[in-house]
């Protein structure tokens, strides 16, 4: 029988007492590796799986480590009280979670046999085989919707949304977690009422959705990219005004959701 506790997994951070990535106060566990390439992406150091340097502060830092469920769970049931008093627990992201889906899989199941809150952060983009062995562990799937058009979507991350969009309707359908649809609004991207309206339209005929979060843009990852010798493509980019934001949560609410702003 297989030892979930001896499973290994690749990280680069553990966050805690997060209020925004599910119910509570969370510890979120942040995987390496991911599918896309954003352009606007915060966490740049996730998105190869190999372990690598980056400059923070004038000093090189590695970035990302091997692990066990058994050392990472051992981490997080520090704060077990908090989670059990706030009604939180564990929040998956990085990266990709699905891009270690056994190591994933494993440390959502540990977690569920200490009885503490699950969620996963995840674009979704697997093969539904693979995200249906996480499903009967995951009490809340945080899933991103950048777009509802494949091409623009292929341009800005590098992968048509198709195989997403379709695991957002199977997730939805087979009822065995609570989905949570979330958009990063990004200006030249999908930060028009029209837009934002689309992703809305689609997360409301989604079975049992009933929330959507916006998550304005912003450019905290900026410095990292220089950290990893790389450019920062959406440096000339401006985060959207106030009265912009508002005018595309008015959109998002035409459909009957409870929209939120950030996590």
């Amino acid at each position: 029988m297989e030892d979930i506790y001896k499973q290994k997994g690749r990280i680069f951070d553990i966050q805690k007492f997060s209020v925004h990535d599910g119910t509570g106060i969370r510890t979120i566990v942040f995987l390496k590796g991911c599918v896309l390439r954003c352009r606007w992406c915060c966490n740049p150091e996730s998105q190869r799986y190999d372990i690598e340097t980056m400059v923070v502060d004038g000093k090189p830092k590695t970035i990302g480590y091997d692990v066990t469920v058994e050392e990472v769970l051992a981490e997080v049931l520090k704060d077990r009280a908090y989670y059990r008093r706030s009604g939180g627990g564990i929040t998956l992201s990085g990266g990709e979670s699905l891009c270690q889906p056994e190591f994933a899989r494993a440390l959502l199941a540990a977690t569920k046999e200490c009885g503490l809150d699950t969620a996963m952060e995840s674009m979704g983009c697997a093969d539904y085989s693979v995200i249906e062995t996480i499903l009967p562990y995951l009490d809340t799937y945080l899933m991103d919707i950048k777009h509802t058009n494949p091409m623009k979507h292929k341009e800005f991350t590098g992968r048509s949304n198709d195989l997403m969009l379709e695991n957002a309707k199977r997730i939805a359908a087979s009822g065995k977690t609570r989905l949570v649809i979330r958009v990063p609004v990004i200006p030249t991207f999908n930060d028009t009422p029209q837009e934002i309206a689309d992703i809305a339209r689609f997360a409301a005929s989604l079975p049992g959705v009933e929330r959507i979060h916006l998550l304005p843009y912003h450019r905290l990852g900026q410095d990292k990219y220089a950290g990893l010798g790389r450019e920062y493509t959406m440096a000339h980019i401006e985060p959207m005004s106030r009265e912009h934001i508002e005018e595309l949560v008015a959109a998002a609410r035409g459909y009957g959701l409870d929209v939120q702003l950030g996590g």
